[in-house]
């Protein structure tokens, strides 16, 4: 049966004493099927809301109200290491494996190469703290409690050229209120989209890229958390009195996606559907994370409850655990991790003001790709299989390789010596014919 887990961190010491739960646990890792259980803990963390970064072999959870990032070894199960930062660290997001983001509480955004050490800074590009972020392995988009979100080129900022100014390629500025919460679709494409919620009470729609708006939803309540659905064909939302909502941009009906729809890109859209709501008392969803294949939404609430929610009937389905502290971030794992070349066994602690690195990090298969394996792992058939094949075919003869051309050789001397016989063969039947002739 596939097997799907999740990361969850809290926030602050447990309200009351709970036996269940293990003393100064902050981060929890959870095993969602067949039953839901906790396979391991990681101690003395105390995570703020968007603080959290989980990757293949390490987890990174920023401190709240500390300049320092706690990172926990997933193989060996402990606390590997503690980075300070100049300022507190207000959010954190994942460039891939390698690459860390940090958005901190003077409006600064920190890349560090988990691998190298290697630290690179922005400059003071928002008016507050940098509440949340959400990046894709070109793009990294900011938001920030001063209402405006920035989306930065990832190349610019790793770059090791001078030249490069590490300014922002856009800024989004629709919202009136704080930032909370930012989702980028899964798309790869010049369209796609990225989801912002802001304490305005609004979610809205952008094609990041472009910096086109693409669609503003009004909400009945004000939303902290969102997660996109797999196909991005919606938006789950998590609000502070505690429900869940969804926003779908397609509707069944419709033969055009409305969120490309240029006439209705202005018009603002009031959702009044009503909320998903718990049967108890759960406080405000702090966190949201939909399962792989999109059935299963979960959500994090202030009381510390682990709620489940059926998206099919898009009702509250169950209570899964009870943590007895604030749960603050929830990471939903991939049950089809995608494989990578190298993995980082130990990170590397950031260096300042270093030109030269040093690429640490483990080989976990071979460096190269066969001719086979491109072909199977292409869309189609790749185009240099094709243009070889043409060729191949259409083209002259082409120097064979030293294989080819040691069987060519054998082959030549082959008919040499049949030539040679049939030739032999040829002489003495002559000879036979005058001496038969002959004694006629």
């Amino acid at each position: 049966m596939l097997s799907e887990a999740f990361v969850t961190s809290i926030r602050a010491q447990p309200k009351t004493a709970n036996t269940a739960i293990a003393k100064d646990a902050g981060i929890h890792l959870h095993g969602l099927h067949p039953n839901h259980t906790i396979k391991s803990s990681f101690k003395k963390s105390s995570t703020p809301a968007n603080a959290l970064a989980v990757s293949a072999t390490h987890i990174f959870a920023a401190q709240a109200d500390k300049a320092v990032v706690h990172v926990y070894s997933r193989e060996r199960g402990n606390q590997e290491s503690l980075i300070s930062f100049p300022e507190r660290v207000h959010s954190l997001a994942l460039i891939g494996d390698g690459v860390l983001a940090l958005g901190t509480a003077e409006g600064r955004v920190i890349l560090w190469e988990v691998c190298t050490g290697r630290q690179v800074s922005t400059p003071t590009s928002h008016l507050q703290a940098v509440s949340c972020l959400a990046a894709s392995q070109l793009h990294l988009v900011s938001g920030s409690e001063d209402s405006n979100i920035h989306v930065w080129s990832v190349p610019r900022l790793l770059s090791l050229s001078w030249k490069e100014t590490h300014e922002p390629l856009l800024s989004l500025s629709n919202h009136r209120a704080a930032i909370t919460h930012l989702g980028l679709g899964y798309s790869s494409s010049t369209t796609n989209i990225c989801v912002s919620s802001s304490r305005d009470n609004t979610i809205i729609v952008w094609n990041y890229q472009s910096g086109h708006l693409l669609r503003t939803f009004l909400l009945p309540a004000t939303p902290l958390c969102l997660a996109l659905d797999p196909c991005d064909r919606a938006v789950y939302v998590g609000f502070e009195d505690g429900s869940v909502q969804l926003i779908e941009f397609i509707q069944p009906d419709s033969i055009l996606n409305p969120l490309y729809d240029t006439r209705l890109q202005t018009t603002p859209v009031q959702i009044t559907l009503p909320p998903w709501t718990a049967p108890m008392e759960v406080g405000a969803a702090l966190c949201i994370g939909l399962s792989y294949d999109g059935t299963y939404l979960l959500s994090g609430h202030s009381s510390g409850k682990i709620a489940q929610w059926d998206t099919g009937r898009r009702s509250f389905s169950a209570e899964l655990a009870d943590l007895n502290s604030p749960v603050t971030n929830l990471f939903m794992l991939s049950p089809f991790p995608r494989p990578r070349m190298t993995r980082p066994q130990t990170v590397v602690k950031p260096k300042l003001g270093e030109s030269n690195y040093t690429f640490t990090a483990q080989l976990t298969g071979s460096m190269g790709k066969s001719t086979f394996d491109h072909a199977v792992s292409s869309p189609g058939f790749p185009s240099k299989l094709l243009e070889d094949s043409i060729s191949r075919i259409s083209g002259p003869m082409a120097t064979s390789s030293n294989g080819d051309d040691k069987l060519r050789k054998e082959n030549e001397e082959l008919w040499q010596i049949i030539n040679e016989q049939r030739e032999l063969q040829k002489n003495t039947w002559d000879k036979y014919t005058q001496l038969k002739s002959g004694g006629r």
